[in-house]
């Protein structure tokens, strides 16, 4: 069998018998996760513009949309998904590069309430949607980014189809098709990074959107290659330039070794490559008085890749033109974290980015590219702080906050959530999707579940 027909046979195989209880339990907190981001986003009036486009066109009331009334699977995907990753505050699975939930949880939540599924078989969906997504991304680290392709949309849609397809019943063969369409609407570049557009959070939105478009396909009869990932003209050679790709070690313990718990959870709503750099300059500085005009200059020591994504052009990361802009530099966010002591969403406000004392020490960062020994199995990073008086305070952080090797607590993940959630729902709504989301396999429909948010107002 080729690797997607491999893919494949296991997805339409999968029950959540199989799947062990700490990657179930996993996979729950990265929904809630997902769920609480889009609620922020929606609250906050953040990439809301697949929602109304779905809504323009309306149909059948099938799936929930966060703010909105119920629209047809795909279209609910699509909505969901902007806003799941509008704040750049969702997972990332560090070796493959992919924000994995902001793909997977809209799209294998619309799937299952259009098939009017229970929580078992989600939470099975969402789990092999997790497991392709980040395998196909791990074969080829970076090496998308190299190319100016965003991993969450040109893996994510194929994670996306596979927990379609195990929702409509799909079997392997269609599965597999499923998994050969899905190449074929593949897509998404970087060049939002060049004016702080907000392109981005569409790649998660139409990863969900034509993941279930591609299950559907297939389900109607219509084919894909079943080398859709190492042929001639597959994935890998089209987006990553990589003509001869080893895809077995991807493929070869599917079901005894899991990629679900491995995805990081984000404690700030910016791009991962700001995370280590940020927390080691904290570090650095933890416990001295020190007022930012006493720091001379601040260096922040990043992997290879960061460099384009957070730190180039300088000019422009040191003084953001966007909110959004500003989630991919290091300089502004790093500045912003020791001039305000925090970084939360408040940070990423049109106000904030122009304060004067934060663009002062922006404008103090440097960077050194260092070969970090745990990249790109984690977002690693440093920072070295130099003071006027002469004085140089360091610190290092091999892997990042809210990674497998140094994890947020569930605690402080369902506190993420409370804290994105209670600015769109009130207390009640919030506690009780929170207390369903994690009893979800005990849901014989998981319909009731997400109800809630389709309740709000646009």
């Amino acid at each position: 069998m080729t690797p997607a027909q491999r893919l494949a046979a296991w997805t339409a195989a999968l029950d959540l018998e199989a799947i062990p209880a700490a990657v179930a339990e996993a996979a729950k907190l990265h929904l809630l996760d997902a769920l609480g981001c889009g609620l922020a986003a929606h609250a906050l009036g953040v990439a809301t513009a697949a929602r109304a486009l779905a809504l323009e066109s309306g149909g059948r009331a099938e799936s929930s949309v966060i703010g909105a009334a119920p629209l047809p699977a795909a279209s609910a995907a699509f909505a969901n998904g902007m806003l799941c990753h509008g704040l750049d505050y969702d997972d990332t699975h560090s070796d493959a590069v992919c924000h994995v939930s902001a793909v997977m949880a809209p799209a294998a939540v619309a799937a299952a309430e259009a098939a009017g599924a229970g929580g078992a078989e989600l939470l099975a969906a969402l789990v092999a949607g997790n497991e392709i997504a980040a395998r196909i991304g791990m074969a080829a680290p970076a090496a998308f980014h190299r190319r100016g392709f965003h991993p969450t949309s040109v893996c994510g849609v194929f994670g996306a189809a596979a927990a379609a397809a195990r929702l409509r019943g799909l079997d392997a063969r269609a599965t597999a098709q499923a998994l050969g369409i899905a190449g074929s609407l593949a897509g998404g570049i970087f060049e939002y990074l060049a004016d702080g557009s907000q392109t981005k959070p569409i790649h998660a939105a139409a990863a969900a959107r034509d993941g279930i478009v591609a299950a559907g396909l297939a389900a109607h009869g219509a084919t894909g290659p079943a080398t859709v990932l190492e042929g001639r003209f597959g994935l890998f050679a089209a987006f990553a330039d990589r003509h001869a790709i080893d895809l077995e070690p991807a493929l070869a313990d599917l079901g005894r070794r899991w990629e679900t718990p491995r995805i990081a959870f984000k404690p700030y709503p910016a791009c991962h490559y700001v995370h280590a750099p940020l927390d080691a300059a904290v570090q650095a500085v933890a416990g001295q008085p020190i007022d930012p005009e006493q720091i001379a200059e601040i260096v922040v020591r990043v992997p290879e890749p960061a460099v384009a994504l957070v730190l180039e052009p300088a000019a422009d990361k040191a003084r953001p033109r966007t909110p959004y802009d500003a989630k991919f530099s290091l300089p502004y966010s790093v500045a912003a974290r020791l001039v305000r002591g925090s970084l939360g969403l408040d940070a990423y406000r049109d106000d904030a980015i122009s304060d004067p004392r934060v663009l002062s020490l922006a404008r103090r960062v440097r960077y050194e590219v260092v070969p970090f020994a745990t990249f790109p199995k984690a977002f690693p990073g440093g920072a070295r702080v130099r003071l006027v008086d002469g004085r140089v305070l360091a610190a290092e952080l091999p892997y990042q906050r809210g990674g497998p090797e140094n994890p947020m607590a569930a605690d402080e993940v369902r506190a993420k959530f409370r804290a994105n959630a209670r600015l769109a729902l009130d207390d009640d709504q919030f506690e009780r999707l929170e207390a369903a989301i994690l009893a979800l396999e005990s849901a014989g429909d998981v319909r009731p579940v997400f109800a809630a948010v389709s309740s709000l107002s646009p």
